[in-house]
């Protein structure tokens, strides 16, 4: 399953919580100390780094992918 990672700018404050806990290092904190998406096809969906962002600033929005 695919994932769609949703990031709004003016909650994240940096904390690094969601950096922390995704299992497939997909986030990071960027040079201006707000959290990036650095790895998005690694995402697997499993919603630590939105479940867990005191700001509510990622959200994480499951995508099926087309049947072939």
């Amino acid at each position: 399953m695919k994932s769609e990672l949703t990031i709004k700018m003016a909650r994240c404050k940096g904390c690094g919580i969601c950096v922390a806990f995704c299992p497939k290092e997909v986030l990071a904190i960027d040079e201006l100390g707000k959290v990036k998406v650095v790895q998005g096809d690694a995402c697997i969906a499993c919603g630590q780094c939105e479940m867990r962002c005191p700001d509510y600033a990622i959200f994480v929005d499951k995508v099926k992918e087309a049947a072939v």
